[in-house]
């Protein structure tokens, strides 16, 4: 319960890693150009991105100079105004919305 409330994933890095590779394979969606996440501040866009690499809160908060508690606060807003539970839900949405592409 205290993972799931810090924003942090509930599923093991190595499953995370798993479903990353998996979308990683897939063919990439036919998207416009500007196609991305409606409604995300360009903040919250970024940090989405960076979960999709799969990146803990940690992480992103050392990457963008930043405090834990504030991407906490950032990954909240973005799975609510996604509509997504959590944030496999949010590396599968970055994916097929053209926000992420596999690293070389």
């Amino acid at each position: 319960m205290h993972t799931i409330a810090a924003g942090d994933a509930l599923l093991s890095p190595s499953v995370t890693r798993r479903v990353i590779d998996r979308m990683a394979r897939r063919p990439a969606p036919h998207l416009p150009a500007q196609a991305g996440a409606v409604g995300l501040t360009p903040r919250e866009s970024e940090v989405l991105s960076l979960i999709a690499r799969g990146l803990s809160n940690r992480e992103i908060a050392a990457a963008l100079v930043v405090e834990e508690s504030t991407i906490r606060t950032h990954v909240k807003r973005l799975l609510m105004k996604l509509g997504l539970r959590d944030r496999v839900q949010a590396v599968i949405y970055a994916y097929e919305n053209g926000l992420s592409r596999p690293l070389p």
